[in-house]
């Protein structure tokens, strides 16, 4: 497993390490709970270590009698012959403990040693004398003694307790907490991986053993790893304490005590019995299952008819008293489990609305699916209303399909009532969401379709929501500034007559937005109806526009801004649940990455957004875009295959919309130096854009027909597209820079002169673009320019796949799973040049991720 999020403590135990060798010893006590990595610190810890310094690892072990002095039995070899014949004379009987204590004291003073006691919680009581008699003496030797143990495990009575009061007591004791992964850091495991990362951070509670064997095992519900594990933390409790464990499964994540009491009256002893087990938790006012996934191996295991009748039990107990808000989701769950159809209509479309009110769409999708078998039972319009509740959470808690087969079935239902007013919203909403899906031509029938039909019902908030999305599929299909302002005037039109806040930023936005693609400017009006809707408290709102903001910065090729409004964008969209939203946040920001040169990260973010399973058809499609321009780029593999599969799952308006996928063919065609057909791609792109006005969709097809030795038609351009049209490479190249584009500032000079086209060769080099070198050579051949050749250092030239010695640090770096920011700091340079040695370091070994890369390494001669 990687070592992500333990930097900060390997680095403090190495500087523990190093200070130990010249001053005096420490002891360090690395706590947390089961699988929190706890050993992986500790193997990375023994590998950091300088050569010179004797490694003593030892064990504890969980035998019902502990060894005397198991971990000093398992480095006994490593150790001085003084220190072996004591030990064997103690385990004799014909030598006291204490002399082991001295000769181990004695051995530990001749030379810097690392001394690891691993799973303490399991010592005997002579290994914890031991530690006691070591602490007291360390300043006096060169060593550092690291004590690992699961801080989950110790109870008041614990026999470890005695000795952590102890070393309280000693300014030259420290303490390394281990804490859970992050969301952030479990979606970089995830990575690569066909799993939902958010969800599975919620199943986990982010311990890496639980992760790592989900992943190991992504088919599994409940992976036999984490299955046996738990079974064993239970094999020895009481009969008495394992019902109590059942019995709170079954009740929940997390369990008041009043409500165990009403169905289980536990006594106290037999609750801390309980929790000792390791994978529950208490604080008195609840008992809480460390991560959910242990509570549902726990569950699995409960006999069906033992859970049946508790969730009778609790359903009837919770239904006497008065039924509060944050009670719906547990009265949802007991209604389910008890089978009881009415309980389940109640209490779980409440459920899901509480939760969406919340922000908490996945929870409601799950609520609102779990009444939808059981919808015939309800009245026509109440079934309607079912569906179209399930229909929002799923859109936007990122399982598109389901919320739009839901929405349709809810268009069907009420065409077939009379009910024009909800039929035209459902309407409304199908066309608002198909366009993610890759739907664009349908999303715009389907939006026409709502507003005709609200257009002769009157005014109304459903009118100025339809004209809203109206306004922003024009604006997303470029039709033009003023198509796109007239219907943003109709409904910020009703919008203000209606106080409808939401409308009113939306529709703000949008015209100014599509002013500011096509005639410039106007980015600040954007942000201003951003921070309004963040002002108002429109979460949903704020999504959408900082989304848009990502798409609008990445189609003015602006890289740097890009990254910039996609954290942004990700960051809002994590907060409030919005997971349709981060995902296609996330893929613009993969196309960010690979314009800035950073093109390993850029792949790796690529792959993040295709491997999770709710990521929208568009962002999959911008995702594939994104790689197989990462390979074209350096030259890898051919990618018609890849940029296929990303038109496949859009119709051709989408492709042409998002502004890039079409490009993405025409450079591809460029790079594999067939200008024939980058002009006639070129051409079929701008005959496609006939009657629209965006000069960042059709200036750079324009220059792609000039740069592959065309004449380009006149279309209007923007930024540096109209700057190489207009014959200024050099001020196309600099703006380029500007924007953050290495590769496109490379490509604007191989129309300037011999420096310009040097500076063009080295850019290109040092991304590990073989076709721009090879596209760079060819012109100066033609113009009759001598590249200046180096030729590799004899180092190089030994190395049989060419690295440089700068690329084979890098790459045994990569072995020990660093990122780019890690792999900088190591080597004391910034990430942008740890990325392009990463991209140098795969180029060379002609491999496509940074595992495969480490293998080679491996496998590699010496």
């Amino acid at each position: 497993m990687d070592v992500l999020e333990r930097e900060a403590v390997l680095q403090a135990l190495v500087g523990q390490l190093q200070a130990t060798e010249s001053g005096p010893g420490r002891l360090t006590l690395l706590r947390g709970e089961a699988g929190i990595g706890k050993t992986t610190v500790i193997r990375h810890l023994t590998q950091l270590a300088d050569p010179h310094i004797r490694i003593l690892v030892g064990s504890c072990d969980p035998l019902a009698t502990p060894r005397p002095l198991g971990p000093l039995m398992d480095l006994a070899p490593r150790l001085g012959r003084g220190v072996r014949a004591a030990l064997s004379g103690a385990l004799a009987g014909t030598c006291r403990t204490d002399e082991v204590f001295d000769c181990l004291l004695a051995d530990l003073s001749t030379c810097p040693s690392l001394l690891v006691v691993e799973d303490v919680h399991w010592a005997d009581d002579a290994t914890l004398d031991l530690l006691r008699y070591l602490v007291r003496r360390l300043p006096s030797v060169p060593a550092l003694v690291v004590v690992t143990y699961r801080d989950d495990e110790i109870s008041r009575t614990h026999r470890l307790t005695g000795l952590l009061g102890t070393l309280a007591g000693y300014p030259w004791v420290c303490r390394e907490d281990l804490a859970p992964l992050s969301r952030r850091a479990v979606a970089r495991l995830a990575t690569g991986h066909a799993i939902d990362a958010e969800r599975l951070h919620r199943l986990s509670a982010g311990n890496p053993f639980i992760v790592t064997a989900v992943l190991a095992a992504p088919g599994e519900p409940i992976p036999a790893a984490v299955r046996e594990a738990v079974a064993g933390r239970l094999a020895g409790l009481s009969a008495a304490a394992r019902t109590v464990v059942d019995v709170l499964a079954v009740l929940g994540r997390r369990v008041s005590m009043p409500l165990l009491a009403s169905i289980l009256p536990v006594p106290q002893e037999l609750l801390d019995e309980a929790v000792a087990c390791g994978i529950m938790s208490t604080d008195g006012q609840t008992a809480e299952f460390r991560q959910e996934l242990a509570r549902l191996a726990v569950l699995e295991a409960v006999p069906a008819a033992c859970r049946l009748r508790l969730h009778r039990k609790v359903l009837a107990v919770m239904r006497c008293g008065p039924v509060m808000a944050d009670d719906l989701a547990l009265l949802a769950d007991h209604a389910a489990g008890a089978g009881d159809v009415a309980a389940v209509l109640e209490y779980a479309p409440a459920a899901a609305a509480h939760a969406a009110s919340s922000g908490a769409y996945r929870e409601a999708a799950a609520h609102y699916a779990r009444a939808l078998p059981y919808a015939d039972h309800l009245p026509p319009d109440e079934s309607a209303s079912l569906l179209e509740g399930h229909s929002r959470a799923c859109l936007l808690s990122g399982r598109l399909d389901e919320g739009i087969s839901s929405r349709r079935r809810a268009v069907t239902m009420r065409r077939a009532r009379g009910r024009q007013l909800h039929m035209a919203d459902d309407l409304r909403w199908l066309s608002c969401w198909l366009w993610p899906a890759g739907r664009a031509a349908e999303a715009g029938r389907t939006g026409l379709d709502a507003v005709r039909v609200l257009e002769g019902l009157g005014p109304s908030r459903e009118l100025a929501d339809a004209y809203l999305n109206l306004c922003r599929l024009l604006c997303y299909g470029h039709e033009g500034v003023e198509a796109v302002t007239a219907c943003a005037g109709k409904a910020i039109a009703l919008g203000e007559r209606f106080g409808d806040a939401g409308v009113l930023v939306q529709a703000r936005f949008h015209a100014a937005a599509v002013r500011m693609l096509c005639e410039g400017g106007r980015q600040e009006e954007c942000e201003q109806a951003l921070s309004s809707a963040l002002a108002q408290d429109l979460p949903v709102d704020a999504g959408s526009l900082a989304l848009v903001t990502c798409w609008f910065a990445a189609l003015q090729r602006d890289a740097v801004r890009t990254l910039a409004v996609a954290g942004r964008a990700e960051a809002h969209c994590l907060d409030h649940d919005l997971q349709s939203y981060l995902l296609c946040a996330r893929a613009w920001r993969s196309w960010g990455l690979l314009h800035r040169g950073s093109w390993i990260a850029a792949a790796d973010a690529a792959h993040a957004v295709l491997s999770h399973p709710g990521s929208p058809p568009v962002a999959r499609s911008t995702a594939l875009t994104v790689l197989a321009l990462v390979q074209a780029r350096r030259g890898q593999a051919q990618v018609g295959p890849l940029l296929e599969q990303a038109a496949s799952l859009v119709d051709s308006e989408c492709l042409l919309d998002t502004g890039l996928g079409w490009e993405a063919h025409v450079e591809a065609a460029w790079l594999l130096g067939d200008d024939e057909r980058v002009q006639a791609e070129a051409r079929r792109g701008l005959a496609m854009l006939a009657g629209r006005t965006h000069p960042w969709l059709s200036g750079p097809l324009a220059c792609w027909i000039r740069r592959a030795g065309g004449t380009p038609p006149q279309v209007p351009a923007a930024g540096p597209y109209a700057r190489e049209l207009a014959g200024d490479w050099a001020g196309a190249a600099a703006r380029w820079d500007g924007l953050g584009c290495p590769h496109d500032a490379a490509v604007a000079r191989l129309s300037g002169d011999v420096p310009a086209l040097h500076q063009a060769l080295t850019t290109f080099e040092a991304l590990g673009a073989r076709p721009g070198v090879v596209r760079t050579r060819a012109v100066m051949r033609t113009r009759g320019i001598r590249p200046v050749r180096r030729g590799p250092r004899a180092a190089t030239r030994a190395n049989p796949y060419g690295l440089t010695n700068r690329e084979l640090d890098v790459l045994k770096l990569l072995d020990e799973g660093l990122s780019d920011a890690d792999i900088a700091a190591r080597l004391y340079i910034t990430p942008k040049t740890a990325g392009h040695h990463v991209g140098a370091v795969l180029t060379k070994l002609d491999v496509h991720t940074r595992h495969e890369a480490a293998r080679k390494l491996r496998h590699s001669p010496p």
